[in-house]
């Protein structure tokens, strides 16, 4: 039996509700974090029992930024030693089949879902396989957009990585916390008391449906613009870097269900 397999088991019935516990208890202490570093470690923690060995996350750079200024785009970089170096030194980021694809699917995957599409060319298939030799031979991505529109990307990578689907789940909504927390912590303090308008709460708990812009300002009788004014001001008070870390944001604070 697998890691995650080990979690079920002792998890059992009352899977989703302790999930939904650790969660919550890892959003807690990822706002007590004061460095992303200190918050990478209380998340690898937490996620080692699942199999996870490392996390990466950061900001896709514009294509054509130099190899040596790649690595400044990074936020969190627990991976094992001597990998990130060898990586953008090697100019691997415009051939990683990783990037490739959260950069054209906003879905999460697992890199054994890729497989079959980057084996068909070699030199992706070179940046994987040296990844494997840093003990980063299995392992689950989640795509993420900022504010500004800019595309981004949390990894969790190990020897062997068994997720179920409830566990890639969790993972990727502690993923969009985790980025977004990691994000205002490069950037200063964060504000807090948040106080949402009740269409701006109508809104984000349409977004957290999974509701497109449009579809929310049916739902609400509004237009597309509205709605996205809304969804606008909704992560500028919860300081938020993306609609999912918003949405996690919300949950957190009991503001939306």
């Amino acid at each position: 039996m697998g890691n995650a397999g080990r979690v079920l088991s002792v998890f059992g019935a009352c899977m989703l509700p302790k999930l939904v516990d650790l969660t919550y208890d890892l959003f807690r202490s990822f706002d007590r974090a004061p460095t992303a570093e200190a918050l990478n470690a209380c998340l690898l923690r937490a996620v080692a029992r699942l199999g996870v060995e490392s996390t990466f996350a950061g900001v896709i750079p514009m294509p054509g930024t130099p190899r040596v200024r790649q690595a400044a785009h990074v936020l969190i970089d627990a991976t094992p030693r001597g990998w990130t170096e060898h990586y953008f030194k090697a100019g691997h980021l415009e051939r990683d089949p990783t990037i490739r694809r959260l950069t054209t699917d906003p879905t999460p995957f697992l890199w054994s879902e890729i497989e079959p599409l980057y084996r068909r060319d070699p030199a992706a298939t070179r940046v994987m396989d040296e990844a494997s030799s840093f003990r980063l031979r299995q392992g689950f991505t989640v795509p993420l957009v900022t504010l500004d529109g800019r595309v981004a990307g949390f990894s969790f990578g190990a020897e062997r990585l068994d997720l179920s689907p409830e566990l890639r789940g969790m993972l990727h909504l502690v993923a969009a916390y985790a980025f977004g927390r990691s994000v205002l912590l490069s950037e200063g303090p964060v504000q807090n008391p948040v106080e949402l308008t009740p269409r701006e709460r109508e809104a984000l708990q349409w977004a957290a449906a999974g509701k497109s812009e449009w579809e929310i300002g049916e739902m609400m009788s509004i237009s597309e613009h509205g709605a996205e004014k809304h969804l606008r001001s909704v992560h500028r008070k919860l300081g938020a870097g993306s609609r999912a870390h918003a949405v996690a944001e919300a949950m957190r604070r009991g503001l939306i269900t």
